[in-house]
């Protein structure tokens, strides 16, 4: 009895070891078979082993489902291209570049796990199609037998990691999202009782973005999840979207309180339901009753909005509004994951917030970057190509392959070349490993069981820095290129010519591919960094002119993941646009507009003339001068735009309209002084 928790524990405590270990037996039960079944290239179903494998059961059957689309359609291209322009190998090879090219764009602009099937479906047609241009006849028998290796260490990878100690993506998603609003509650206690420095907050922030972004990704795959539930994948996916409203969130009660220290009776007013909310927070939010009671003291605490009303009046009603919308969407999170944990039907349970949408994640995209890295990539393989035919050098065939391939899998970097520096000595690596087992290892193996013994030291290795995230992609490159570089068959052949030729051709086109890309991938992260940034002034200004869609789970979801994509750039971008960005201004200003539109139905003709006014002279700012400073004038006409608004009766729409302007005031002007009452100015109508 005692055992069996031993047991799990030391599973816990070492998941890399215990990948290493499935993924190896997995790998040798592909190979196995495929011997078994005669299949010419016995090796191609280990390596799609290392290549499909995830330690999570759904990753793993997600990428497995990709993996084999994207090999069918690799496939069907090498089959329509190679024997085709085989004779015409100038045009063969521009084919081929641009196969590769188009389709590591739409890849690279679709940023999700399913992107590896335009990857793949890219690159295959050249690991396929060049080692047959000297045997174009037998071009359909080949590609069939490659795609059945292929398939076959697929379904080995996918069993095993179902059969053998699985790993669920949804336990992986529920430990990561309670530990991202365990944060995200110590963020909110920090904001509220004053604690830790603005930049540690932001580094806060800009964590948690990024921490959301790789969720998003995990969640993806739970589609692929037999074992787990519908109910708990909506609760997961209802969970992610109360997270979405978080960031902005305390990024907008953070303001409002420091707006609201100088003016001492509105922060008497919200000091002890500071340290009430702080207080709950911290014990986990857990307490539905305290929670209850947290509501009517923030509803007796929200002034009322006359037509003299002044810029801490407005203030301090939103910040009464967002400290309610904070307890809500705390507790909400709190009964997602009790439900969660039960595996109940989320329509048992009274939320207060309800999201009229199934959105998810949505990535940020950016169609001329993808352009330019897939470009790059796509040059690389032409000049290999045209180095081998120019030459004469028939191995050289290998060198445009690899161009292919590694240029594919790094073609999501910022700084090519450095990159590809450190992959010229994990090739040589290779290189070395391969040679090792080639000619002093390999020739003394006489069966199957002491091939195993002897590849298991080197495979273990690589199998376990291939689970751990600070040498992932130095275990993975290992396994699966010495996988195929062995070449492993039924029978042992040597040929120390072969060997170099192939070797030279590997380094040459990983050489080639790192200084072409380099090349045109000069501008590196500052100008990558310095894209995102407009981007998000970009969206804001299609928010303001009514060109963007109204959903806020997906305006917010966009403009969080580029603060994720932020996240390893911030140190080359500007400190105060780095602080915008952390602090989600752009963002809240955003939902602010549509919080605006949305109430300002209710308000007068000349009202929503009035702000609609104002929206569009924001809008033509950014559509004209993203980078530039806000005129001064602006915030006058935003002044002028609360003014008249204030002249509307008193009611819910007219104060949620306020609430909203203000808000905008505080995203584009933080640094402005507090709204004062003023005579409305008749002229800005026409702005």
């Amino acid at each position: 009895m005692i055992a069996m928790p031993q047991i799990s524990s030391f599973l816990d405590r070492h998941p890399a070891l215990v990948f290493s270990l499935k993924t190896f037996a997995a790998a040798m039960l592909a190979f196995s078979i495929a011997l078994l079944l005669d299949m010419p290239r016995p090796y191609w179903a280990m390596a799609s082993v290392y290549i499909t494998s995830n330690q999570l059961t759904g990753a793993t059957v997600s990428k497995a489902v990709y993996r084999v689309l994207g090999t069918l359609i690799g496939a069907t291209g090498t089959i329509i291209l190679v024997p085709n322009l085989v004779d015409a190998p100038e045009f063969l090879s521009l084919a081929v570049a641009l196969w590769v090219g188009v389709f590591l764009y739409l890849s690279l602009i679709d940023g999700t796990p399913r992107s590896y099937v335009f990857m793949l479906a890219g690159y295959t047609v050249a690991l396929l199609g060049f080692p047959i241009v000297s045997t174009p006849q037998a071009a359909f028998d080949i590609v069939v037998s490659r795609v059945q290796e292929i398939i076959l260490g697929i379904i080995c990878a996918s069993v095993v990691a179902m059969l053998v100690l699985p790993r669920s993506v949804a336990s992986a998603v529920t430990a990561q999202a309670d530990a991202w609003l365990a944060c995200a509650r110590r963020l909110g206690v920090d904001i509220l009782v004053g604690r830790g420095s603005d930049q540690e907050r932001d580094k806060e922030r800009i964590r948690l973005a990024a921490a959301a972004s790789e969720i998003d990704q995990l969640e993806r795959h739970l589609g692929y999840e037999a074992v787990s539930s519908s109910n708990i994948a909506q609760g997961l996916r209802r969970l992610r979207q109360h997270m979405l409203s978080l960031l902005p969130l305390l990024g907008a009660i953070e303001d409002r309180k420091l707006a609201l220290e100088s003016n001492e009776e509105a922060s008497a007013r919200t000091t002890e339901i500071f340290r009430r909310i702080a207080r709950w927070l911290e014990t986990g939010g857990r307490d539905g009753e305290e929670a209850d009671a947290l509501r009517a003291p923030l509803d007796q605490a929200r002034p009322m909005l006359d037509a003299a009303a002044g810029g801490t009046d407005i203030t301090a009603a939103g910040l009464v509004i967002r400290l309610r919308n904070l307890v809500d969407i705390m507790r909400d999170c709190q009964l997602l994951r009790e439900a969660i944990a039960e595996d109940r039907n989320l329509d048992t349970l009274n939320l207060a917030f309800m999201p009229d949408t199934s959105t998810f994640a949505v990535p940020h995209r950016d169609h001329g970057l993808a352009l330019l890295s897939a470009a790059s990539v796509a040059l690389s393989v032409l000049a290999c190509c045209g180095f081998s035919i120019a030459t004469g050098w028939s191995d050289g065939v290998i060198a445009p392959l690899f161009a292919a391939v590694v240029g594919s899998i790094l073609a999501g970097i910022d700084e090519p070349l450095p990159t590809f520096r450190k992959f010229y000595g994990l090739f040589l690596i290779v290189i070395a490993i391969h040679g090792l087992y080639l000619f002093g290892i390999l020739p003394r193996v006489t069966n199957l069981e002491m091939l195993i013994a002897a590849l298991a030291p080197a495979f273990l290795l690589f199998g376990w820095m291939a689970a751990r995230p600070a040498t992932a992609r130095v275990g993975f490159t290992l396994a699966v290129y010495l996988s195929v570089q062995l070449a492993l068959t039924e029978t042992y052949s040597a040929d120390f010519s072969s060997y170099a030729n192939s070797s030279v051709a590997l380094m040459l086109g990983v050489s080639l591919t790192g200084v072409i890309c380099g090349i045109v991938r000069l501008l590196g992260t500052s100008w990558i960094a310095g894209r995102l940034l407009r981007s998000n002034w970009a969206t804001l200004a299609a928010v303001a002119e009514r060109r963007s869609d109204p959903d806020r789970l997906a305006l917010a979801s966009l403009m969080q993941h580029r603060l994720a994509l932020l996240a390893t750039r911030i140190t080359v971008v500007p400190a105060e646009a780095g602080r915008d960005a952390a602090n989600l201004r752009q963002l809240r200003t955003a939902l602010n507009i549509l919080d605006v539109r949305r109430a300002s139905v209710g308000l007068s003709r000349r009202a929503r003339a009035t702000i609609e006014a104002f929206l569009a002279h924001l809008a033509s700012i950014y559509r004209n001068q993203m980078v530039a400073p806000l005129p001064d004038g602006l915030v006058g006409q935003l002044d002028n735009t609360i003014a008249f608004a204030l002249q509307e009766p008193s009611a819910e729409a007219r104060d949620e309209v306020l609430m909203g302007l203000a808000g905008i005031r505080s995203g584009l002007f933080p640094d402005s002084p507090a709204y004062q009452a003023q005579e409305i100015e008749h002229r800005t109508i026409a702005a």
